[in-house]
């Protein structure tokens, strides 16, 4: 049996968009198929509602935090993705720059290059 908050998914739906861009979103959840839409229905309220949902650290803070742990995991796909989100929450190039040398300090300098290749595409599509 499944367990579906309304309120924790619109929550985290306001702050999916904000930060990752409504078209992107909407996009995704359009997308979504039986097999697939239960997932994006329970990350948008968990990842989005409940993590992203109060105000304990802003918006900006946690797609630093966000880079930071996603870069470390290798997951490009979704550092491509949270790097245009970091943008939009206000984290400029300089502190991108930042995160990336952090990354190649404690993960290896191999992690580092891939994601100044990221944030290099992002950042001229920006």
């Amino acid at each position: 049996m499944s367990v579906f908050d309304e309120d924790l998914f619109l929550k985290g739906l306001e702050q999916r968009k904000t930060t990752l861009g409504a078209e992107y979103v909407e996009k995704n959840l359009a997308t979504a198929d039986d097999f697939t839409r239960p997932f994006q229905e329970a990350m948008t309220a968990w990842c989005w509602g409940f993590g992203w949902g109060d105000d304990v650290i802003d918006a900006k803070t946690r797609s630093m935090m966000n880079l930071s742990m996603i870069g470390a995991l290798g997951k490009m796909t979704e550092w491509e993705t949270h790097c245009r989100g970091a943008i939009n929450n206000g984290v400029t190039k300089e502190e991108i720059r930042a995160i990336v040398h952090v990354i190649g300090i404690y993960c290896g300098v191999p992690q580092a290059l891939e994601c100044f290749r990221v944030a290099k595409k992002v950042l001229e599509e920006s």
